[in-house]
């Protein structure tokens, strides 16, 4: 089916592209880019198969958006799983768990310490294969959005946003603070993401994090050293704000008025309240509800700011076996990928309006 035959009405062709939609890289604005990585992961496992179980359950959606004038006619493609991934994931996170098991602790074990090396180099080279993968993307004049795998996955997207834009913030959705520094000595741990974004890429001028509930000491202190650079709407301060009579359109303006007119979101599936995630890798009670996060994007998407791409990290579906997990229970529960997939599709429409690629419905 070629893109000028689709009919959003009918059933999806599950043969063809993201969301059934039968549109090429070069017919596409928008491309997603599948990161299956997740080798420094310190709970529960799984968000190596997000992308694929996003892409599995992406053809049960209906296309039509309520907020954005088919916002699919603009093209969206993702890009196929990359095999160098998939060997790299193999061989760091059977490292990394001999360091997990040694809860970290590697200064009287050589061995360990190869280890750890061994992993912080490989997670190294994933972030320049992100990096390089979204610098074609940006400099063929596209949209770039990550598909994860863990968090850790976008460091190497933002580098290649810094280069290719300047100054830019980032609407960071999370239970999690993630800014601890090297944790477990994991240097581009998932619970160091916004710590390496901080110290690493100076071009990033304002951290906006919502729905931080579950953070340690010295990530707390980090945050207040930065200054009014970042911006913490707590979990618990929100629900007080909403237990105290405050509109949550007035939650969301406060939420996005200090940041800079380029932003890149950042969404940790745990952001929303686990009932939506359940399999995610380090649920938190409390979070967001699916229809609170998608207003906070679509405010910043109407606010004259532009989204300039976007990650979606921390779907992990229910697998056949968890011993031996070769392919995804579609049978068994596909709720995680259900929501992260239409959740990946809201970001996509509100991103595309955002850059006058695709027009707001008028209701």
């Amino acid at each position: 089916m070629d893109n000028k035959s689709f009919n959003p009405n009918t059933a999806a062709d599950p043969n063809a592209g993201i969301y059934g939609l039968p549109y090429s890289f070069q017919e596409s604005q928008l491309i997603y880019i599948p990161v299956a990585w997740e080798a420094t992961t310190s709970y529960g496992g799984g968000t190596f198969y997000g992308p694929e179980a996003i892409l599995n359950a992406s053809p049960q959606l209906d296309v039509f958006d309520i907020d954005v004038v088919e916002p699919y006619s603009a093209g969206l493609h993702c890009l196929p799983a990359d095999e160098k991934l998939i060997h790299y994931n193999i061989e760091a996170r059977e490292l990394a768990q001999t360091i997990k098991d040694a809860y970290g602790i590697v200064t009287d074990s050589i061995p360990l310490q190869k280890n750890l090396s061994r992993v912080n180099k490989i997670s190294e080279t994933v972030n320049e294969w992100v990096k390089e993968k979204t610098s074609y993307v940006l400099n063929s004049n596209k949209i770039a959005a990550i598909i994860g795998g863990d968090h850790s996955v976008p460091f190497g997207a933002f580098q290649a946003v810094a280069e290719k834009f300047g100054s830019f913030g980032i609407l960071h959705f999370d239970a999690h603070s993630d800014t601890r520094s090297a944790y477990m000595g994991f240097e581009y741990s998932h619970a160091s993401i916004m710590h390496n974004a901080a110290t690493k890429i100076p071009e990033i001028i304002k951290f906006v994090q919502v729905g931080i509930r579950d953070f340690c000491d010295d990530e707390f202190q980090f945050v207040k050293s930065q200054g009014p650079r970042f911006e913490v709407f707590y979990d618990s301060k929100i629900a007080e704000h909403k237990l105290k009579g405050l509109t949550f359109h007035a939650l969301a303006e406060k939420m996005i008025e200090n940041l800079p007119e380029k932003v890149w979101v950042s969404f940790d599936i745990d952001g929303l309240d686990p009932k939506y995630c359940p399999h995610t890798g380090t649920p938190v009670p409390g979070g967001l509800e699916y229809s609170e996060a998608v207003y906070i994007i679509k405010l910043l998407a109407q606010s004259g700011r532009k989204i300039i791409g976007f990650d979606l990290v921390e779907v992990s579906p229910t697998l056949n076996d968890e011993q031996n997990p070769i392919e995804i229970n579609q049978a068994a529960d596909e709720w995680d990928a259900n929501v992260g997939m239409r959740l990946l599709y809201k970001m996509s429409a509100m991103t595309l309006a955002s850059q006058k690629k695709a027009t707001w419905q008028k209701i």
